[in-house]
């Protein structure tokens, strides 16, 4: 008998235990072929649960297990968890060339490509393998596998179910799926923490989408390495999570490497990982962000699975995504509590919020499992989310135009006034350059001060621009940045014309 160390012992919660009772219904009472998806939120113990039902099932069948995992992190992580259930099990990794010892072990934790070769090879006895456990069972790569279990109950395990491959629905290999507790109950038990969440507009219409459905990474870097966007995600950092530790997440090793940089140039701890790093490297950059309060981690995919560090304060997702499953994955590697954290800060620089709504609302998994082609072709455009944008002046900036009692102006309401009156849509520019050029002169003691100011007011132009394309129904690109560049040349022309006046 394995003697189990007091600190490996895993408590079972009671939704934890309700979901075990679910899915071993369903083992006893279904055909040994069935199929069944279980979803549960990250941080909700999904290794917890099958690591239970992995025991039990040996008990009560006597028949082997095998888990399949996508990463050797994650190969790893479910073996120590199976121990701490007292169940023996063996790795199968690249490693394993032979498995003379097999008949010794009831379970076995192999990786997908790693397996399909030892079964190819013959080195692997799967005739009394009774049950196959699949975690992260969004990714598609354990398809390819299904054929070898034809007789074996196959248990998938998602925080999200939603294929990874558009042309490969879940549904079509599993017939049922499970939905497990919600996030917002999970917070509300104090299972998961809190996110406060704080969204920055950011414009997307450079990005491209690929063959994949997500934006690709050559589009991606363009637009997060310029100098705009780093320094958007230095003022949100420096506005709402200066001083705490912060994961951020780049689709693009360049961007990551650009914001890097940035932040040590800013004088903040701060280090830089990817998938290129070497397994002794990535281990020490990880031990340092776990043990630095204030570190900054710039990372590119690699962490958002199979990574656990309960520490991390912030989660900036200092980019875009189409993808339901990253998203959540994403903002998941902050929300593991500890003590003295119950919350945890979400800074989004990629409008994906807007796209998918908070972390913590509900989601109607069994409405995406069963049509995920109508979900995909209903996720919000860029361009209707942009429509929806309204600009707020930062507060350091409105503190320089502290003369002008009022810096906005509602452009659909103006539209709609000018329109009813039958006069031409330019108004609306002119009134805006008017407001613009009052605040600038208001705000400044010469035109050289009046005219830098000016510069400042780029985000609020642009905001002004785009509203008022959509209005006029012409919203292209180009259309767009003549417009702003026309605008800031008669912005420049009038505050001259008023202190030559």
């Amino acid at each position: 008998m394995l003697t189990i160390k007091e600190e490996d012992k895993k408590e079972l919660y009671d939704y934890q235990k309700g979901a075990i009772d679910q899915i071993f219904d369903r083992i006893q009472n279904q055909d040994n072929n069935y199929h069944l998806l279980y979803q549960l939120p990250t941080g909700g113990g999904k290794t917890v649960i099958f690591s239970e039902i992995v025991r039990r099932y040996i008990q009560e069948y006597n028949k082997k297990v095998v888990v399949l995992t996508h990463r050797i992190e994650l190969s790893k992580q479910t073996s120590k968890m199976l121990r701490g259930f007292n169940v023996k099990n063996k790795v199968i990794n690249s490693k394993v060339k032979e498995l003379p010892d097999q008949a010794e072990y009831m379970c076995f934790v192999a990786m997908v490509e790693t397996l399909k070769n030892r079964l190819n090879d013959n080195k692997l006895e799967i005739d009394d393998v009774g049950l196959v456990i699949i975690d992260e069972a969004h990714y598609n790569s354990f398809r390819k596998l299904l054929s070898y279990f034809k007789n074996s109950f196959i248990l998938g395990v998602t925080a999200t179910p939603l294929s990874s491959n558009i042309k490969l629905p879940m549904k079509d290999n599993y017939n049922e799926l499970i939905i497990g507790e919600a996030i917002k109950t999970l917070i509300q038990k104090g299972f998961l923490a809190k996110a406060e969440t704080y969204s920055y507009d950011v414009g997307l219409g450079t990005l491209k989408v690929g063959i994949n459905g997500d934006y690709t990474v050559k589009s991606s870097e363009a637009l997060y390495s310029n100098l705009e966007m780093q320094e958007k995600l230095l003022f949100a950092y420096e506005e709402k999570s200066k001083g705490k530790k912060t994961l951020i997440f780049n689709n693009g090793i360049n961007t990551s490497w650009y914001v890097y940089e940035m932040f040590r140039e800013a004088g903040y701890p701060v280090r830089h990982l990817d998938n290129t790093h070497s397994n002794k490297d990535r281990k020490e950059i990880l031990k340092w962000f776990k043990n630095t309060p204030d570190a900054i981690l710039s990372s590119v995919s690699i962490l958002t699975t199979g990574f656990d560090e309960p520490s991390v304060e912030t989660i900036i997702l200092n980019r875009a995504t189409r993808s339901l499953t990253l998203y959540f994955q994403m903002i998941g590697r902050g929300s593991r509590v500890l003590d003295g954290k119950d919350k945890f800060t979400v800074i989004d620089l990629g409008n994906n919020v807007a796209r998918f709504g908070l972390w913590s609302e509900p989601v109607d998994w069994q409405h995406i499992f069963r049509y995920p082609d109508f979900y995909l072709e209903n996720i919000k455009d860029d361009e209707e989310i942009e429509s929806n944008f309204v600009y707020e002046m930062p507060a350091q900036l409105r503190k320089k135009f502290e003369k002008t009692d009022d810096v906005s102006l509602n452009i659909e309401e103006i539209y709609d006034e000018t329109i009813k009156k039958g006069l031409r849509s330019k108004i609306i520019l002119e009134r805006s350059l008017k407001q613009h050029t009052e605040m600038c002169v208001d705000n400044s003691e010469d035109a050289y001060e009046a005219r830098m100011l000016a510069m400042e007011l780029k985000d609020d132009i642009d905001s002004r621009i785009k509203r008022y394309s959509y209005c006029i129904s012409k919203s292209t690109k180009n259309y767009r940045d003549w417009l702003a560049e026309d605008y800031f040349r008669k912005l420049r022309m009038n505050i001259v014309k008023e202190y030559q006046s």
